[in-house]
């Protein structure tokens, strides 16, 4: 088995709202979006995700906190 590089990278662009999260070493990539304005960079050979990228970063952050304070668990649950 092939050892990975736990190498991460973070780029934030303030004036774009856009943040990048490199994982590993750079490599010849190809770009997917794989929900409206998230995006995946896969490695050409092994199909591996070498980045991600988020763009209104702020705002998907600002609506996911939002949405975690409003979530009221009682511990312990019963799912049937």
């Amino acid at each position: 088995m092939k050892k990975q590089n736990n190498t991460y990278n973070i780029y934030y662009d303030e004036e774009s709202d856009f943040l990048e999260i490199f994982i590993g070493d750079p490599k010849e990539c190809y770009t997917e979006e794989i929900e409206p304005g998230i995006f995946v960079r896969k490695e050409e050979k092994s199909g591996q995700i070498n980045s991600l990228g988020i763009l209104s970063f702020k705002n998907r952050a600002q609506m996911l906190n939002d949405i975690l304070k409003k979530i009221d668990l009682k511990l312990p649950i019963n799912i049937d």
